[in-house]
């Protein structure tokens, strides 16, 4: 079996059970135990599982509640949550009522929006100064400005998004998980997220292949029943018919 197989045997076994054992792969896979340990160890290196004490666990055991700044996020997976958002754009159809949700993911759909005779509702000031200047109707979110993401958040933007009803809605994470579903390190956000996807039609998180695996603090919303945009086809999520690997 070629390396490669073997990681992807591994991964597998990850997804289903949380956690494996070098023994556990060693018969599994028919192979020695040396082998298995090197194909832990690259994994491992790689930030694909945690590599423990006789055998590994799932990454998506882990969770964090470290939050990067828009600055930070805006170089991480450039290219992919580019591909994910023209995508995402294409979406948009005449006189549909759009939440934009903040992040750095659906930032890059502004560049590809093109659809005029929409009507945009974000929570995320820059974002809504992009569309207007670009000719756009956009309602901004009010409620309290948080620095680090740039997001507006609290009770008054809650109370706001209760009285909108959008055709479609497109959210950024941190994190995607079966068990956990989509996740962000802030409370204050995923309220103001899951209130968002309450009022929508149609839902779409935007998630770059990076992110699945990923657990942060506090679940927006639940993996069954959630569309997920991607840029390519992850381990363990082959099967599940809400993960669409776009174009």
């Amino acid at each position: 079996m070629l390396t490669e197989q073997r990681h992807e045997m591994i991964l597998k076994l990850l997804s289903e059970r949380g956690s494996i054992t070098v023994t556990e792969v060693r018969d599994l896979l028919n192979t020695s135990e040396s082998t298995v340990r090197r194909d832990i160890t690259a994994l491992d290196k790689d930030g694909k599982l945690v590599k423990v004490f006789g055998g590994a666990v799932a990454k998506e055991g882990r969770v964090t509640a470290h939050e990067y700044t828009v600055a930070q996020k805006s170089d991480l997976s450039r290219e992919e949550k580019r591909r994910i958002a023209r995508y995402a754009a294409a979406l948009i159809e005449p006189d549909d009522f759009v939440y934009l949700d903040a992040g750095t993911t659906t930032a890059h759909m502004l560049d590809y929006i093109e659809e005029k005779s929409a009507t945009f509702v974000t929570n995320a000031v820059l974002h809504a100064q992009s569309l207007v200047t670009r000719g756009m109707k956009v309602l901004l979110v009010g409620g309290e400005l948080k620095g680090s993401t740039e997001a507006v958040v609290g009770s008054q933007a809650i109370r706001t998004l209760q009285e909108y009803h959008f055709t479609k809605g497109f959210f950024g994470t941190n994190g995607v998980t079966k068990k956990s579903g989509c996740t962000t390190p802030d409370a204050n956000e995923a309220m103001v997220k899951r209130t968002a996807m309450e009022q929508c039609r149609e839902c779409f998180v935007l998630c770059d292949s990076s992110k699945f695996g990923q657990v942060s603090s506090v679940t927006f919303a639940r993996f069954q029943g959630t569309r997920i945009l991607t840029e390519k086809l992850v381990v363990g999520y082959e099967d599940c018919e809400n993960v669409l690997v776009v174009e």
